[in-house]
């Protein structure tokens, strides 16, 4: 998609205009009875009249946005966006695509007749299926991210560049800054997202919809995310605009979540800036159906609790600092997850660095440890939590964060550690991917110079001039583009170990797991 283009032909137009109707009834996102009112609406929205006259080529499409691509295409041909830039590409994109879906009444209605009669995993099945053909999941932009898996010392670390969010062109960033704040969805978690038309710093969400659910007696909603970082990733959140909070009642939602959807497993970003997410105004958690590396480490040391015989806890042999809890009672397990919760909050050990407090000068205390929290509902029926201890202090020699990626490594990771990659899949920016291509060149003996990266601060590569002078002194310049390829993906896997074990607040040292069980033995648990 360029500026200079030649628009498609009001014939071709009108053809995709059928192709797409014959696609939506295919997969699902229209009834037979629907199909005239769909095709005149699309008819009205690109000022046509009447509609294509002959014969319409069977044919079985994996996807809409080839027949999209023409139509945005031709809607900016007639005016229908001011510009063709992807901002008012995709604003178009979901009103189309809104046309020619189910209201969201009809959405619930048709995920719970599917869930009676053919159980909740089919009924997950058909909704993610709609949320990929309505283009609400932006599958074509998902494929460009690059991924492998990086085998460490704690299992396969799952690596994925992100490459699905288009970075903004000079021009839409320009016209970002002439807007005036809205208020109006309140963030995009908001459920008054669902048939919002969007605005140039807001995504249009026609195409979105979303499932209510009953959490601990309250109004939540379940909806897949635009840009699934992992198989059905879900947003389960709060009916009313509140921000996020670790507690008791967080915990009993969770657990309530994996009764209703067993296939599925639930967490949450922890509630305090530096370690939290991204979205901390509104109450929410991530969902799907996806075997993280966390997930199948194993237990190191377990303790068990004198109150709550049927509940085990054990520390996970992980770089960061997990503990796993697990039981066949809801709510003994419930118990324990809130006795670690309520006792780290206020827990300190200084000699391993550990200050759940900080004071101003005024004498208000600022909080610092928190959990992120992920449970599941095993297929032997046990109820599973494992609770992922943060500290967000930060220091003169560490200001982004102690327990956070160093220095070192943010040539390779500087954002936050949300719920994603604690349990074991890095999220890296898009910009390495170019980065890594050119860092493995220098592998080769095809090779540029590489005197003037580490002098030279505007440099693509001066950020990892030493690493970069590290590789070439253990594996050389005389690889092949294909093994110069595979050392840096290696590398760079090994790197985002290293983030995460600085993610840790108990190191994986004798020292840090003696600090790791003084924790739990000092809240009353006993070793095994």
């Amino acid at each position: 998609m360029t500026e200079q283009y030649e628009a498609p032909s009001a014939e071709l137009t009108l053809l995709t205009i059928e192709r797409l109707v014959q696609f939506a009834r295919q997969n699902g996102l229209l009834k037979d009875l629907d199909l005239h009112y769909a095709r005149n609406e699309l008819l009205a929205l690109f000022g046509f009249s009447e509609p294509l006259e002959g014969k319409v080529p069977d044919e079985e499409l994996d996807s809409a946005v080839p027949l999209l691509e023409i139509l945005l295409d031709y809607g900016y041909s007639i005016g229908l966006i001011p510009d063709n830039i992807l901002t008012y590409r995709d604003l178009l994109d979901a009103r189309i695509m809104g046309l020619l879906m189910p209201r969201p009444s009809e959405t619930e209605a048709m995920f719970r007749r599917k869930a009676e009669l053919e159980g909740l995993p089919k009924a997950t099945d058909q909704f993610y299926k709609l949320n990929i053909d309505s283009n609400y999941i932006r599958m074509d932009r998902i494929a460009k991210n690059k991924r492998w898996l990086q085998a460490t010392d704690y299992g396969n670390l799952e690596i994925t560049i992100n490459l699905s969010k288009p970075e903004k062109d000079p021009k839409e960033i320009a016209l970002l800054k002439t807007l005036p704040p809205a208020r109006y969805p309140k963030c995009l978690l908001c459920a008054e997202n669902v048939g919002y038309a969007g605005r140039a710093d807001h995504p249009a969400r026609q195409n979105l919809r979303i499932l209510p659910l009953t959490l601990q007696g309250e109004q939540w909603y379940f909806q897949y995310s635009p840009y699934v970082y992992y198989n059905e990733h879900s947003i389960v959140f709060k009916g009313a605009h509140e921000p996020m909070v670790i507690s008791h009642q967080s915990f009993a939602r969770l657990l309530d979540f994996v009764e209703q959807f067993p296939h599925y497993f639930i967490g949450s970003n922890a509630d305090l800036p530096i370690v939290g997410g991204s979205i901390l105004s509104h109450d929410h958690f991530q969902a799907g159906r996806h075997i993280f590396p966390m997930e199948t480490a194993p237990i190191e040391a377990l303790f068990t609790d004198p109150l709550q015989p049927g509940v085990k806890a054990g520390i996970v042999r992980w770089p960061m600092s997990v503990v796993r809890v697990n039981g066949s009672s809801k709510e003994a397990v419930h118990a324990m997850a809130c006795k670690i919760l309520d006792e780290w909050r206020q827990y300190d050990d200084h000699e391993a660095d550990i200050h759940s407090f900080s004071e101003h000068t005024d004498g208000s205390r600022i909080p610092h440890n928190t959990i992120t929290p992920i449970a599941r509902l095993r297929d032997n029926g046990e109820y599973e939590v494992d609770l992922v201890l943060r500290n967000n202090r930060t220091s003169e020699e560490h200001p982004d964060g102690i327990f956070h990626p160093h220095q070192q490594l943010h040539h390779i990771k500087k954002e936050n550690i949300g719920l994603i990659e604690v349990m074991g899949l890095a999220v890296l920016p898009g910009r390495l991917k170019t980065e890594l291509e050119q860092i493995a060149r220098l592998l080769t003996e095809e090779h540029e110079d590489i005197a003037g990266i580490g002098a030279d601060s505007a440099h693509s590569l001066h950020k990892h001039a030493e690493w970069i002078a590290s590789l070439l002194e253990r594996y050389g310049s005389r690889h092949t583009a294909e093994q110069a390829a595979l050392i840096v993906e290696q590398e760079t896997g090994r790197k985002f170990a290293q983030v995460l074990e600085d993610a840790g607040v108990y190191k994986r040292t004798e020292a840090g797991l003696q600090s790791f069980s003084r924790f739990l033995t000092s809240i009353g648990l006993h070793s095994l």
